[in-house]
């Protein structure tokens, strides 16, 4: 089984990549799927938030209530590191049953749409990483477009990122996203073909 993982700053494009993908017959773990299943009603990770931020972080059912925790987390760096030392460790836990599981009904090739794969130090768990990209104005005014964003919290979701320049080194392969679907399309035929190439390293990890 070839175990690929798939990042990208907000913007770029990965979700398109990760459909793509999946239309394919790839076998897609989605991170965020990960981490909802982590912080359901009842989990030690929903706890430990409600016990560090306060319960006014959940609903009145008793689930996480997304939007009024970003608030507080984003933009406040510490706050974030936070969070991400509570929640991580159970989205990875989360993420290794699913590989597992995966594994065991015989998938040639899994994909993890990880976001913070570098940031949350990861990528050593990968034998290959694919990283899509865009420049900067162009993910700000796909945000500002799409999303409703004004050009000030687009701009301040970008820089609240690793820099893809940081990236980029550290990927496997780069899948530029700067033009339209079409050209996107036709660049993911040849990233299909790469990752038939890959699968004899399949098991392989890279160097921590």
């Amino acid at each position: 089984m070839l175990l690929v993982a798939l990042t990208g700053n907000v913007a770029a494009g990965k979700s398109t990549v990760a459909a793509a993908f999946v239309r394919r017959g790839v076998t897609l773990i989605d991170s965020d799927v990960a981490a909802r299943s982590a912080v359901a009603p009842g989990t030690p990770a929903l706890a430990a938030i409600a016990q560090r931020f306060g319960t006014e972080m959940l609903t009145g059912d008793g689930a996480l209530d997304r939007a009024r925790l970003g608030a507080l987390v984003f933009g406040n760096r510490s706050a974030r590191a936070e969070l991400e030392r509570i929640v991580h460790p159970a989205v990875e836990l989360a993420r290794q049953a699913a590989v597992t599981t995966a594994r065991t009904a015989g998938a040639d090739i899994v994909v993890c749409d990880i976001p913070l794969l570098f940031e949350a130090r990861l990528a050593w768990h990968f034998p290959r990483i694919l990283l899509v990209d865009a420049p900067a104005a162009v993910r700000l005014e796909r945000m500002v477009r799409t999303r409703g964003l004004s050009p000030d919290d687009a701009g301040a979701r970008i820089r609240a990122q690793m820099p893809a320049a940081l990236k980029r080194p550290r990927a496997d392969l780069v899948i530029d996203n700067a033009s339209d679907s079409a050209a996107l399309q036709a660049r993911l035929d040849a990233v299909w073909h790469q990752l038939q190439s890959w699968m004899p390293v399949a098991e392989c990890h890279r160097a921590a």
